[in-house]
């Protein structure tokens, strides 16, 4: 049986990282659970994490994620990198069929299992069965709104949501905290 589920969404405006996911999973044709929480914040809230697959592959990333950034003092581009390197080369962590979105203040990437790290050109990426919805719909809002980075994920996985059928508004939505420094 195939498992849906995630829309996640990432917005960096104004020095400002949201990041956000729906509440829907989906177990073949059944809803298996409307409130999951897909986002965690990482390293004192100034990391986000948003996660695309299973739950214990997400708990085992989220851990070995939050292990580089310790080791790494916090540095977003190093810590995924070396998240990367482990992922595609540990027997065990390439098994899982995942992605993920990492950001804080001032980078986004999306990261999976093969080794691919991709940087945000637009400061908003999105992962996952809706994803492609929330994306379109947060780039439209980027462009023509003034709505900060909070609203902005909000409202691409409403839109996201009423869309896509492995996708609901239960939403939760975090933004990284700047804990004091200077931009």
């Amino acid at each position: 049986m195939k498992v849906r589920s995630t829309t996640v969404l990432a917005v960096l405006r104004d020095g400002v990282g949201s990041i956000g996911s729906d509440g829907q999973v989906t177990l073949g044709n059944t809803v298996a659970k409307n409130g999951a929480v897909k986002v965690r914040p990482l390293f004192k809230g100034q990391v986000l994490v948003g996660f695309a697959g299973g739950a214990a592959d997400a708990f085992t990333l989220f851990e070995k994620f939050e292990g580089h950034l310790e080791r790494y003092h916090g540095h977003l581009k190093r810590a995924t990198v070396e998240m990367a390197r482990e992922w595609r080369n540990d027997k065990f962590l390439r098994r899982l069929e995942a992605m993920m979105i990492v950001m804080d203040n001032k980078d986004i990437f999306t990261v999976s299992g093969n080794g691919d790290i991709i940087e945000s050109d637009d400061m908003v990426a999105a992962i996952g069965s809706g994803g492609p919805y929330a994306l379109a719909a947060a780039r439209a809002l980027v462009d023509n709104t003034d709505l900060g980075s909070e609203s902005i994920c909000q409202k691409g996985l409403e839109i996201a949501g009423n869309i896509c059928i492995y996708t609901n508004t239960n939403i939760t939505v975090l933004t990284a905290e700047n804990e004091g420094k200077s931009e």
